[in-house]
């Protein structure tokens, strides 16, 4: 499957936005890494293990370099904060900060799932204001700009105006595994899905009421998806209820809750309920 990389794939871009050339390249980038991975897909990758036993493959590297090339290439100035880079803490004196994951869904990818993706995300002072997350199995491409809505390909998208019934949840594949997600699924009709980023940008597209995790998230599995979902209409908070700040020192976030805003009250109501400790 080839990924669209011409000039009708950006064709809804608001010429008056603020970030519009941010999010140009971040749409370029995220296309490039998408296409690598499916080359590597095809003919083959190389796979070890970091030490909490998370694959990392030659397809994370080489959609890491391309993104940082790609990206400080264009912006020598800003920040970066990558899965598959180490953390640089010259990253914490920038206003400006890239947040990227070259594959959010590994584990999805090795096993030939297509729900892994690339997320590629743009802080400003700890706000995320652009956001694009490519699952290139699928020939997806979501993003947004802070104020100009959320996009899937070249149709605007919004989240779950309604729903009936149980709200839908899409669940982490290994959480659903683990356990994790007993005590809701007869409050929910709970789906599992891979890599976070994807999950998140499927709210905003309107796919499922909402996501949830209850076990630490880093910085870079959520960022751009963060972005998605408030600019479909949807509300996201951490598990203490308070916004995300982005670009700290510890890039380990308590969670996520990200619902369409019908949806919001129903499942928060019924985490905070079952949430254990409470």
């Amino acid at each position: 499957m080839q990924l669209r990389s011409g000039p009708g794939h950006f064709n809804n871009v608001r010429k008056s936005a603020v970030y519009e050339r941010e999010l140009q390249v971040a749409k370029t980038a995220a296309l490039a890494a998408g296409r690598e991975i499916l080359r590597l897909s095809e003919n083959g990758f190389e796979t070890s293990y970091k030490a909490n036993e998370d694959p990392l493959t030659t397809a994370d590297l080489a959609a890491n370099e391309i993104l940082r090339t790609t990206l400080l290439g264009t912006f020598p100035d800003d920040g970066w904060l990558s899965e598959e880079t180490q953390d640089d803490p010259a990253r914490l004196s920038r206003a400006r900060v890239w947040i990227v994951d070259p594959i959010d869904g590994t584990k999805e990818f090795v096993e030939g799932v297509p729900q892994y993706s690339v997320s590629v995300a743009l802080a400003v002072n700890g706000e995320v204001v652009v956001g694009v997350i490519c699952n290139p199995a699928r020939d997806e491409l979501f993003w947004a700009a802070q104020g100009e809505g959320a996009f899937l390909n070249d149709d605007p998208v919004a989240a779950m105006p309604a729903f009936a019934g149980k709200p839908a949840i899409l669940a982490s594949r290994s959480e659903v595994k683990r356990g994790q997600f007993d005590d809701f699924m007869d409050d929910f009709d709970v789906t599992p899905v891979g890599s976070v980023a994807y999950k998140l940008a499927l709210v905003s597209a309107g796919s499922a009421a909402g996501t949830f995790s209850l076990v630490p998230k880093n910085e870079w599995d959520i960022a751009a998806g963060v972005l998605l979902v408030q600019e479909a209409g949807g509300r996201v908070v951490q598990l203490d209820g308070a916004p995300f700040q982005f670009n700290r020192e510890d890039t380990l976030v308590d969670g996520i809750v990200a619902c369409s805003e019908p949806a919001f009250p129903v499942v928060w109501s019924r985490i905070r309920d079952g949430r254990p400790g409470r």
